[in-house]
């Protein structure tokens, strides 16, 4: 199943340091690459606002989602769970 991921900054995010320069960048990003390479994420980056990520993830239910993303470095510091909502695909450009 896919669902769509909406994480907010979470406290220890400081808005006048880029993403790459937050607190703990290369153990959140190491942890997020590893994701992608499981097939975890399939899709995922900030949004316009710098406050929100948006994932694309394949997963069996929210609470594989919360699990996954509470072993982040990041969870609830620098980010947290907003929303998470399953996602039908009816139309898929990405192969044609």
């Amino acid at each position: 199943m896919f669902l769509v991921v909406l994480r907010r900054s979470g406290p220890q995010w400081d808005s006048s340091r880029p993403l790459e320069e937050q607190s703990d960048w290369p153990a959140h990003a190491s942890f997020m690459d590893g994701l992608v390479d499981a097939g975890f994420i399939v899709l995922g980056g900030p949004l316009a606002d710098e406050h929100r990520v948006a994932h694309v993830v394949e997963a069996e239910s929210d609470d594989a989602v919360r699990a996954t993303f509470a072993r982040d470095p990041w969870s609830e510091t620098h980010l947290r769970v907003d929303t998470i909502d399953p996602w039908t695909i009816r139309l898929d450009g990405r192969h044609a």
